[in-house]
C-alpha cells in the first residue's frame, strides 16, 4: 500500500488509516535532513513501523523520528503511543490541558501558537478548545503551496468535532475553528482530519453559518 499522500518541496507527508475507527496517522519527513514528525500514534504499531520504513525513500539522509505529537487525549488516538515511544525513543508532545491524560510522559507541552522547529521544516500548534480541553491542530506551511492542517477531531468535512451536545463546548470549538483556522488561512489550505478523508478550508467555509445554526 502506498502511504505517500503529498510530495512537497521540502517534506513528504505519508498517512495510514488504522483500527476499526479508521484513525489517521500522519508522518512528515524532511527531505534534506530526514527529521520526522509523527502525528497521532493511534493504533497498530506494525503498520506505523511499516510506514516509517517506507519513508526511507523520502530522504537521502537517515530518517529520524524526532517527535510524536498527539492531537488530543482520546483513547483511540493514543493506543500505539506507549509502544512506539518504547520502540523509537522519540520525544512526545501534546496540548498542555490534555497531557496528563496521555498514557506516556509528555516531553513538550503545547499551547496556542507554539512553533516546533525540525531540521528542514516548522510546524505551528493551534489550540482548539471544545472537543477536549487541550486539543491541538498542527499546521505546516508549504513554501511553494497551500498550508496543511492536521486537525485531529476538531474539524472534519461537514463540521466540527463531537462536543457531546454541550452548547458551551460546541460554541467554544466553532469559535476557535472559525478564528484560528478559517480566519487565519486561505481557501486552498488542506485539512487532514483525525478520521476519514481530507478537505479544504474553501470547501467547508460556506457552511460555517449552517453549523452554528444547527448546533453541531
Amino acid at each position: 500500500m502506498d502511504t505517500l499522500i503529498h510530495d512537497l518541496r521540502d517534506i513528504t507527508i505519508r498517512s495510514i488509516s488504522v483500527s476499526e475507527m479508521n484513525n489517521n496517522v500522519y508522518l512528515l519527513t524532511a527531505k534534506a535532513s530526514g527529521a520526522q514528525l509523527l502525528i497521532d500514534a493511534a493504533d497498530d504499531l506494525p503498520a506505523i513501523q511499516a510506514m516509517l520504513a517506507d519513508s526511507a525513500a523520502d530522504t537521502a539522509a537517515e530518517p529520524k523520528l524526532a517527535l510524536i505529537a498527539t492531537t488530543h487525549q482520546h483513547w483511540d488516538h493514543v493506543r500505539a503511543l506507549p509502544a512506539l515511544v518504547e520502540a523509537t525513543g522519540a520525544r512526545t508532545a501534546a496540548g498542555t490541558d490534555d497531557a496528563e491524560a496521555l498514557p506516556v510522559k509528555v516531553d513538550v507541552l503545547l499551547g496556542h501558537g507554539d512553533a516546533g522547529n525540525f531540521e528542514g521544516f516548522d510546524v505551528t500548534s493551534v489550540h482548539l478548545r471544545g472537543h477536549t480541553p487541550g486539543s491541538i491542530a498542527f499546521v505546516y506551511q508549504d513554501p511553494d503551496g497551500p498550508a496543511h492542517i492536521f486537525s485531529g477531531d476538531s474539524l472534519f468535512p461537514g463540521g466540527v468535532g463531537n462536543t457531546q451536545n454541550d452548547p458551551a463546548r460546541f460554541t467554544s470549538l466553532l469559535d476557535d475553528v472559525t478564528a484560528r483556522l478559517f480566519e487565519a488561512y486561505p481557501d486552498d489550505t488542506v485539512v487532514h482530519p483525525g478520521h476519514g478523508s481530507p478537505t479544504t478550508l474553501g470547501a467547508e467555509r460556506p457552511h460555517l453559518g449552517e453549523w452554528r445554526a444547527r448546533g453541531w
